[in-house]
């Protein structure tokens, strides 16, 4: 990003570039570790994004239960990207889907046993990964203080 921005400067000295710097960085970081936490995953036998299904019901307590609509709205999916993920866990026998009692038409997805042990090893393995990346190259508190001020700036702009 140096090099980048040491580009810009001399072919346009007018450009504050500090911006391009802040997030050309953390789309680097997101970049590299979000692959080293895909390979983690992967040992597990899950995506990404299946595993962000299985945590996001694990997340929601016992019984471990959700609609597809709750869980597409807080995975921020389509219904049919949705369909995609939930029927190949269920295929793998990580989640199932059974009738909502309270509505004919709809439908709950619940956790199963394989799926919990899955998902509570898995998050261990992401965490790890992410904790590596931290502790390379920050102390305790500048992650804090890193945390602090990327909360301030997603709720400024509204992400």
């Amino acid at each position: 990003m140096d090099a980048i921005t040491d580009q810009w400067a001399v072919v346009r000295p007018d450009l504050e570039t500090l911006p391009m710097a802040v997030f050309g960085r953390i789309y680097r970081l997101t970049h590299t570790v979000g692959g080293r936490m895909e390979r983690a995953y992967a040992r597990h036998g899950v995506s990404r994004g299946e595993f962000d299904v299985l945590a996001t019901l694990r997340r929601s307590g016992e019984p471990y239960t959700l609609s597809p609509r709750e869980l597409s709205a807080t995975l921020m999916l389509t219904t049919g990207g949705m369909t995609g993920r939930l029927d190949k866990l269920e295929r793998a026998g990580l989640l199932r889907r059974s009738p909502d009692p309270h509505d004919r038409r709809g439908l709950r997805v619940t956790l199963s046993e394989r799926g919990l042990a899955l998902v509570d090893e898995a998050v261990g393995a992401g965490l790890a990964v992410q904790r590596e990346a931290l502790e390379a190259g920050l102390d305790r508190q500048e992650a804090e203080q890193l945390a602090g001020l990327l909360r301030k700036l997603l709720i400024v702009t509204g992400a």
